[in-house]
């Protein structure tokens, strides 16, 4: 290995295949280090539908074997790597399930212990595996890095390796903060809950994604010098170059303004209050909705009265994410849980204007009036207006969408943010 080179421990709840903005960030960063020299192994559940973490998979066989190709782990939690060639090993933990675990686990994280509560959320992927092997793997390590909250388990089992190796901690919370303007807003209550707090505070490093997350960081006890300002950036060529015509063609839309969004679909991301926008615009638009569908949009989705104005696709794959952005005019992403919004830089890189609710990350993302609207968290008028706005005016959604472009190449740019990571844990590793 180069002198240069860094040994690093990467957890995270859930790891590709699994969808989903911190799993891809992980394997980004994971894929980044390697390219850099670096040996990571990433610590990860077997998980990779959202409910896998907490019930057993109904709908496809668990053998890691079949579903991870081509990074393999025995379910145990045992590594494999892809060769003596590859720098890159998962390790994959099965999540603890059995009836009632959610009342058994809300129980357990009563006992007023943040230590105790990080690994007893209901929430959390809990994988004794992981807890075990945090206590026993002994191999040469330079830092531990652990990615995305709420989901505590994993980072506690993170900082037990990094303080029993004598390494430091780097920790990427991608904190949802919701709505600034509602002091008891559930979403930042349980993303700054004391168990998140506390792992906050043992952190050697937090890296954040927008100025508005580094002052909550800085709030909640983390010492300014500690809190990194990293953002995100986007790869152009994995968004852009899509059909319009034939895209638009299989949405069966003509001239109409085709409102996308792209999200796991629910409350939470804004799904459910998009189609109540829409239901109170006369314009002529058509909305099409990707991205998996989490229960309490199905349960919307039961009643809405204007099925015929929307498209539901699903899981897109690579070819059809690029179709979609290229099919829409406008994208929408009215969420109260998301910490930046790596979508709407694929918008803009196509030239589509955002609008979303002035709740974390796109708030500090989007200039209002400039390259997208911002409407005040739930309120659904105000999300209308701003949809209307942008609807029935062409013009302005070609001239916000330019601007938005024009940000991409000199804004968002992954070389730089994950450089900015990498060297981070270089300069906290520790002498040999």
């Amino acid at each position: 290995m180069r002198e240069s080179a860094l040994r690093v421990a990467l957890f995270v709840h859930r790891y590709p295949p699994a969808v989903g903005g911190a799993e891809l960030y992980a394997e980004r960063l994971a894929t980044f280090c390697v390219e850099a020299g670096d040996d990571v192994t990433v610590w990860t559940s077997t998980a990779v539908e959202l409910s896998e973490m907490w019930f057993p998979p109904v709908s496809r066989e668990a053998a890691p074997s079949v579903d991870f190709p081509p990074v393999v782990a025995a379910s145990l939690g045992m590594k494999s790597a892809l060769g003596s060639a590859s720098r890159l090993t998962v390790r994959r933990f099965p999540p603890l399930t059995f009836p009632a675990r959610r009342y058994v686990l809300k129980t357990f994280s009563l006992v007023p212990v943040p230590a105790w509560q990080a690994l007893t959320l209901p929430a959390n992927p809990v994988c004794p595996g992981m807890w075990l092997a945090a206590n026993r793997d002994s191999e040469p390590l330079d830092a531990v890095h652990a990615v995305a909250f709420p989901y505590s388990f994993p980072a506690a089992c993170g900082l037990r390796l990094a303080r029993r190796m004598r390494v430091p901690l780097l920790l990427t919370p991608f904190l949802h903060l919701g709505d600034p303007a509602n002091p008891r807003d559930l979403t930042r209550r349980q993303y700054t809950s004391r168990p998140l707090r506390w792992l906050l505070r043992q952190a050697d490093r937090v890296f954040v994604q927008t100025p508005t997350e580094l002052r909550a960081v800085v709030d909640l006890g983390v010492p300014e010098s500690r809190v990194v300002l990293q953002g995100l950036g986007v790869d152009v060529s994995e968004c852009t170059g899509g059909n319009r015509a034939a895209a638009r063609a299989a949405w069966n839309v003509g001239n109409e303004c085709v409102i996308g969004h792209l999200a796991n679909a629910s409350e939470e991301k804004g799904t459910c209050d998009l189609l109540r926008a829409v239901a109170e615009l006369t314009a002529n638009v058509h909305v099409v909705l990707a991205g998996p569908e989490m229960p309490n949009f199905r349960r919307f989705w039961e009643t809405y009265p204007l099925k015929h104005r929307v498209t539901r696709l699903g899981v897109l794959s690579d070819s059809a994410k690029r179709d979609f952005f290229a099919g829409i005019d406008v994208f929408a992403l009215p969420s109260r849980s998301d910490s930046f919004g790596l979508v709407l830089l694929e918008a803009w890189a196509n030239g589509v204007p955002n609008v979303a609710y002035r709740a974390g990350g796109p708030a500090d993302l989007i200039r209002d009036g400039f390259d997208g609207r911002l409407a005040p968290c739930g309120d659904v008028s105000a999300l209308a207006d701003a949809l209307r706005e942008l609807a029935t005016d062409p013009a302005k959604r070609t001239k916000f969408g330019d601007a938005g472009r024009a940000r991409v190449p000199t804004e968002f740019c992954w070389a730089e943010r994950l450089g900015l990571v990498r060297g981070v844990t270089e300069s906290v590793r520790r002498p040999a």
